[in-house]
Parts: structure tokens; C-alpha cells; sequence
């Protein structure tokens, strides 16, 4: 079934007296170690579906299965511990928390679990991503005296810190530079060949794009093309 599987999965929107069908009935599965890009124009569907996968939202019909979990029978504190315990986000706005540091923006996820204590092998762990991201001389700076890459990779950091199997990034170069925005796509790379964790893009880069090992393609809802590049 793979790590992520949706199965004719349709989502509507009420919009005033107008039902809006935002996905109208999708079905692929997610391999684990995947680097996977959905792409597609606005609107075709794609933030959509990434919400789904990542919990936050729930279809209006079909089946959404994480690890071979269907989670429509789950209540709101299963689907918390699930998305904590499965799923990392990065998103295009960063969404970091202004007033801590790069180094507690990092280790907050951990005060979000029920297991709240950040202990000497979590210290450990963040030292190494920091190091990893590039980090490790900015950790006591606070969001507003970085660049835009270097937020992208500290929220790339947070994502990362608790071990998920999937991480589900929104459109994550949309606010940088050519530039920054490769190497935060190396970086990205390098962590999912390294540690064979799950990549979930929703983007319309070619970047991303070219660089994913499964692609899927989204227009008006639907998918329109489901492959994975032949590589040389």
C-alpha cells in the first residue's frame, strides 16, 4: 500500500451556497524514501491534498491511509499523536516563532509531545542538524536577523527534529532566491538519500520537479499524469 495511500479521495468546500470540488476523487500511494513531487497550477488541487496527508484536514469522501492506518475513523486526539509522532511540515512562509531562537524554534516540537523533557540525546540531535543545515553558528539568533534561506533551513531543522517518516513541504522555495533555493533543495536531498525519510512536495517548480524520483500531476482536481522519471 505504501507508506501514504489516498483511494478516490474527493474534497468539497462550501463557498456561500456554492459547493466548490477543490479534489474530485484522487488515488496514488507514497513509497517510503520517496522524493515526491505534486505539482500543478493554483487551484488544481495541491495544497489540498498535502493537508490531507498531513492531517490537517480530512476528505469529504474516499480514504486517506498513513501507514496503513485509515484515518477517517480516527478521532482529534489519535490524528495529534499520529501527525506528531509521522509528520514534519516546512512551509513556504517558514513559520517560525519570532520571539525564540533559532535554536528553540528547532527543539520546539519537542515540547509539543507528551514526552515534553528536552533530554541530552534530543540536545545531541539538534546540535547535529543545525551542523547539518548549515545553522551552527546562528542558533542564539532570533527569525529577523536571518535571511530568507537560512529560516528555510532552520524550519527545515524543526521539521526534522522529531524523526518523522514524512516530511510535507509547501511550495518551500516559493520566497527564496534561485540560489538559496537549490541549495535548499540539495540539502533537502542529501537528508533523504542519507536517512531514507519521505519527501512530499506541493509545488509548481520546476525544480522540484526535475529533481523527484515520483511526480505527480494535478489540473482542475484530478490527476492528469503519475510517473516516476527514468534516470541515466
Amino acid at each position: 500500500m505504501g507508506i501514504v495511500a489516498l483511494t478516490d479521495v474527493k474534497k468539497q468546500y462550501a463557498l456561500g451556497k456554492t459547493t466548490v470540488e477543490a479534489v474530485k476523487g484522487v488515488s496514488f500511494s507514497i513509497e517510503k524514501g520517496d522524493f515526491i513531487s505534486i505539482a500543478g497550477p493554483s487551484g488544481s488541487g495541491k495544497s489540498t491534498i498535502l493537508n490531507m496527508i498531513g492531517l490537517i484536514d480530512s476528505p469529504t469522501l474516499g480514504e486517506v491511509h498513513i501507514e496503513g492506518q485509515a484515518i477517517s475513523g480516527m478521532g482529534d486526539r489519535e490524528l495529534t499523536r499520529l501527525r506528531h509522532k509521522v509528520i514534519g511540515f516546512i512551509f513556504q512562509s517558514f513559520n517560525l516563532i519570532p520571539v525564540l531562537t533559532v535554536r528553540e524554534n528547532v527543539e520546539f516540537p519537542f515540547l509539543l509531545g507528551r514526552d515534553s523533557k528536552i533530554t541530552g540525546e534530543r540536545r545531541e540531535y539538534v546540535d547535529f542538524l543545525l551542523e547539518e543545515a548549515g545553522l551552527a553558528g546562528h542558533q542564539r539568533h532570533k527569525p529577523n536577523e536571518l535571511s530568507g534561506g537560512q529560516r528555510q533551513r532552520v524550519a527545515i531543522a524543526r521539521a526534522l527534529v522529531t524523526h518523522p517518516l514524512i516530511v510535507l513541504a509547501d511550495e518551500p522555495t516559493a520566497n527564496l532566491d534561485s540560489k538559496t533555493g537549490e541549495d535548499i533543495l540539495q540539502l533537502m536531498r542529501r537528508i533523504n538519500k542519507e536517512s531514507d525519510t519521505t519527501f512530499v512536495f506541493s509545488t509548481h517548480d520546476a525544480r522540484i520537479v526535475g529533481m523527484a524520483d515520483h511526480v505527480i500531476r494535478l489540473r482542475d482536481g484530478l490527476v492528469v499524469e503519475n510517473f516516476r522519471p527514468e534516470r541515466n
